[in-house]
């Protein structure tokens, strides 16, 4: 091999550097690659993070501004409750008897004295008719006893009949008196039970049950209607009387007083206010629930607030008390 041709295949002390040079430039390129990825996460993690505090800023702001208004607006406590009718009227009858006719349905608007229902009444017609023969009755033997007395009268005053005569005379007399007042009482009650027959509204409002139907028995322990046995065949209440039934928790009882001013707002309609008093204050808690009962008269009802409709009560704390409705 000649010279030129071993001088092109041996390896120069220049190339000898370079190849040394060449694995040291690639570990620095990796390295500065590395440094500049490492920058970016760390930009893009304190970014994030101040996105982070903004967003738990904004929240706490959030979750404060309620507190803030609940202070300004004088609400000391907000619950919810159910509408209910102050008094819930339920009718039973007197005795027992089968309903003849029923003039009314759920819902219906009736006046106080308005003919709810009726039950038979031939067999007290009847006893009704005996105690007015019985009247008539005894009304003519007091006649004849008063002609009998006085006639004896007459005659012990001329001494035509003795002393005992005008004795039998005058029991005669106090007896049939006393017959016919027991036939005017029989009368009477035979009269009251013709009227008991008749059920009629003791109050003007809204029935809100309905029982039984016609032809059913009914006793002062019914058993019409679907709720099985019950006092009651009809059940009605003054809508114009509302209050807000409360079960409130045992720990917020220091923030409620009878005569507290509220605000009641029915969840249906959330746009509606109310105004409301603490009418009542359940003289006794609840262990099992750790309730108290809170009922809050309402003030001004109308036809929006419906019973066993839920609202929500603001229990007022910058407000002056107001009378409770007895």
């Amino acid at each position: 091999m000649s010279s030129e041709a071993w001088k092109k295949l041996s390896i120069t002390e220049e190339k000898k550097r370079g190849a040394k040079r060449g694995p040291k430039a690639i570990l620095l390129i990796v390295a500065a690659v590395f440094v500049a990825l490492l920058a970016v996460f760390f930009k893009r993690g304190n970014a994030e993070s101040g996105a982070a505090t903004t967003e738990a800023a904004t929240v706490s702001t959030v979750a404060e501004a309620p507190v803030e208004a609940t202070v300004t607006d004088g609400v000391a406590l907000t619950v919810s409750g159910y509408v209910i009718p102050r008094e819930r009227i339920e009718i039973s009858p007197r005795f027992q008897g089968t309903v003849k006719w029923i003039g009314v349905k759920k819902g219906d608007r009736v006046k106080a004295g308005d003919v709810l229902a009726r039950l038979e009444d031939d067999e007290y017609r009847a006893r009704a008719a005996d105690a007015e023969a019985r009247v008539a009755k005894a009304e003519a033997g007091l006649e004849l006893a008063r002609s009998n007395f006085e006639r004896a009268q007459t005659l012990r005053t001329k001494e035509t009949s003795s002393e005992q005569e005008l004795d039998d005379a005058r029991q005669n007399l106090k007896a049939a008196q006393a017959e016919l007042k027991a036939a005017e009482a029989a009368l009477a009650q035979a009269k009251l039970y013709v009227e008991w027959c008749v059920i009629r509204a003791p109050i003007t409002g809204v029935i809100l049950e309905k029982l039984v139907n016609p032809n059913e028995l009914v006793t002062p322990v019914s058993f019409g209607g679907s709720r099985g046995p019950s006092t009651a065949f009809l059940a009605m209440a003054d809508l114009g009387d509302l209050q807000v039934e409360i079960d409130l928790n045992e720990v917020d009882t220091p923030k409620v007083r009878l005569g507290q001013a509220c605000r009641i707002s029915p969840e249906a309609y959330p746009d509606k206010r109310y105004e409301g008093v603490v009418a009542e204050i359940a003289p006794e808690a609840n262990r099992a629930k750790g309730t108290l009962q809170i009922k809050v008269q309402i003030k001004e009802p109308d036809a929006f607030l419906t019973p066993e409709l839920s609202a929500r009560v603001d229990f007022l704390s910058d407000r002056p008390d107001a009378e409770p409705r007895n």
